[in-house]
């Protein structure tokens, strides 16, 4: 029952965003308050007609953000699995993935080791006389990144079990 809810609220939240994503519905909602305000003098400018636009708007902003945050969670969700995916499946290392399970301030760090290692790289100019040698000190640097960011997950998931993963280094012996 729980999962068919979801999956009806998952739905609507998707096509209710969408709607909201379109020209014709932002005319449309012009045009309510074309419409609103053009009735003010039929109506005396009362506070009941006052009433009617803010109750109206505050209902449908208090829906949508519900809707549009369930929305942009899932998307979130799902981009980050497709970016996990990609990790698992490169030469990229894996301690990258699940990163964002970090707190913030574990975060900038890894951020700052990341900027600092393409500095680093962007300050040799990219090259190197050997190739092979380019690939061993980069290499070097990324799992001293990726160490860091194994450390933090650990350091955060403390009791959590971790499961150990080989480095694509490993991966290709």
């Amino acid at each position: 029952m729980a999962a068919m809810s979801n999956k009806l609220f998952s739905q609507t939240a998707n096509k209710v965003a969408f709607a909201a994503g379109h020209a014709a519905t932002f005319i449309g909602c012009v045009a309510v308050v074309i419409v609103w305000a053009a009735s003010g003098p039929f109506f005396g400018f009362t506070d009941t007609w006052q009433l009617i636009i803010n109750t109206g708007t505050t209902i449908v902003t208090f829906l949508m953000v519900f809707l549009i945050q369930n929305t942009q969670n899932r998307d979130g969700a799902a981009i980050q699995a497709k970016l996990d995916e990609l990790i698992r499946a490169s030469l990229a290392e894996n301690a990258f993935i699940g990163i964002e399970h970090l707190t913030e301030e574990e975060v900038n760090e890894f951020r700052v080791k990341c900027e600092n290692a393409a500095k680093k790289h962007k300050a040799r100019g990219g090259l190197y006389s050997d190739q092979e040698e380019q690939a061993e000190e980069e290499m070097v640097e990324m799992e001293e990144i990726a160490d860091a960011a194994a450390k933090a997950k650990q350091k955060t998931a403390a009791g959590k079990k971790t499961t150990a993963r080989k480095r694509p280094s490993e991966k290709l012996k």
